[in-house]
């Protein structure tokens, strides 16, 4: 297959000069070839580099109707998107991120498409937020009001009478770092995802009981279904913000769902999460930290989901739960004043440097220090060296259940069908259900040299295909 020539856009003036010095130290392809892979990268900021070939040929009689290599590409190399979800990393992969996820939660929130009937609309459903406890008082920003209360007016211990504003940078700073119970906080993040699990075992619980059913009867009638996503505090700790739904059961386990009986309430499930989650109770392990049980903190919202477009306060719209829960998919551990990239032993000196807050740097070298093999090896398990740069917290930001909604995957297959359809129509690529592809593919690095880094923001993007 040829694309056709493009120029080289006239804005990027001396930075062509570079790029093509990268290019043909190892290379003596033209500079077109190149600016036509960027522009189909759709905007991808850190793309990965394959070497490889394909081999496409006809399933019934092994002809070969076409072939493809990387040796004619610049570098020998094919430039794909990273498909990070972290803003921070990549926002044109992260904003590909939260489309999809907006998408997959709204689909569970609307039905009428992706496998869900719009039934659901009519369904009990809540959104929920789970925060962690304290391990020491920090500095207050303003209420979700918007309004900056005094900090901490204590008469006893520490104390900050100011009020901070929402980009006051001590927000979430402790305010007595020598007494802040660093290791019970990152066996905290370390446990938040066995934290979740436990959760939503002791929910079906207590909504048995509180429906008076035993746990077996409850689930041959009810299903819970969620999705959750994690998001960083200030503090530099997770909570969870989930959408949580009651099903009813039928006998197909893989079918859609359907309306709950009429004793599966809002109310009734309103109470079940804040009993389930005062409920759950993990021993942490001894290190000699204030904090000896894993709990959720005290701090438990639950809102009613209605249907339509309008908040009204004490419950919120559909639109702006999926909106809220896609936002916060693509951010990280970065928001808590730490790195977007694992650490290494040789980072610990210089995290400061790097950007890195005094209280997140404590719980990176915190983290780094209880993930020591030969000191802590029952901590093992934890990955906590692995995980440090997320303060100990190694979970999936954003998780649903099997009957929620449809999957990210099968989003982004239906977009790679879409696009293949669309190609075959050109007649630039092959029918898949009468060819066979062979393909063999090698990593060959991650990013741009720096004089291609330099001209690839100015260059426009034309989609995300690959050629």
């Amino acid at each position: 297959m040829t694309l056709a020539p493009s120029e080289p856009p006239a804005l990027a003036g001396d930075l062509v000069g570079p790029v093509i010095r990268d290019l043909t130290r190892r290379s003596g392809h033209d500079l077109n070839r190149w600016i036509q892979q960027v522009q189909r990268l759709g905007g991808c900021a850190e793309p990965v580099r394959l070497t490889g070939d394909t081999l496409t040929l006809d399933a019934a009689s092994g002809e070969v109707l076409g072939s493809y290599s990387t040796a004619a590409e610049p570098h020998g190399q094919l430039l794909i998107r990273c498909g990070n979800r972290r803003a921070s990393r990549c926002p044109s992969c992260a904003e590909t991120y939260r489309r999809d996820t907006f998408h997959l939660i709204r689909s569970g929130l609307l039905g009428g498409s992706k496998g869900v009937p719009e039934t659901v609309r009519s369904h009990p459903r809540v959104f929920a937020t789970l925060t962690a406890p304290s391990f020491g008082p920090v500095h207050r920003g303003p209420g979700k009001n918007g309004q900056a209360a005094v900090c901490h007016p204590r008469r006893t211990g520490p104390a900050c009478f100011e009020r901070h504003t929402a980009d006051d940078l001590r927000i979430g700073q402790p305010l007595d770092p020598a007494t802040y119970d660093y290791v019970g906080h990152v066996l905290w993040n370390a446990h938040a995802g066995d934290l979740w699990r436990r959760f939503t075992i002791y929910l079906r619980r207590h909504l048995a009981g509180a429906a008076g059913l035993t746990r077996a009867a409850f689930n041959r009638q009810v299903k819970v279904s969620f999705a959750k996503v994690a998001e960083y505090q200030a503090r530099g700790v997770v909570h969870f913000h989930a959408v949580i739904r009651l099903d009813g059961r039928t006998d197909d386990a893989d079918g859609p769902p359907v309306q709950p009986p009429d004793w599966a309430t809002v109310q009734l499930l309103d109470g079940a999460i804040r009993s389930a989650a005062a409920a759950v109770r993990l021993p942490a392990p001894d290190l000699g930290q204030p904090t000896r049980h894993l709990v959720w903190g005290d701090q438990i919202d639950v809102k009613l989901i209605e249907p339509g477009d309008l908040d009204t306060g004490e419950h919120l719209s559909e639109q702006a739960v999926a909106g809220y829960v896609a936002k916060y998919a693509t951010k990280a551990a970065e928001s808590a004043g730490t790195l977007d990239r694992r650490v290494r032993s040789h980072d610990l000196a210089r995290l400061a440097e790097q950007g890195v807050t005094e209280h997140a740097a404590r719980l990176i070298r915190t983290a780094w220090t209880l993930g020591d093999p030969a000191t802590h090896p029952e901590l093992l398990p934890l990955r906590l060296r692995g995980w440090a740069h997320m303060l100990g917290f190694r979970g999936h930001f954003s998780t649903r259940s099997r009957a929620y909604s449809t999957t990210l995957t099968a989003l982004r297959q239906a977009r790679t069908d879409y696009r293949q359809a669309q190609l075959r129509e050109t007649d630039w690529a092959f029918d898949p259900d009468t060819t066979l592809v062979l393909a063999h593919w090698r990593f060959a690095g991650q990013g741009f040299t720096p004089g291609e880094s330099a001209l690839a923001a100015s260059i426009g993007t034309e989609g995300t295909d690959d050629p």
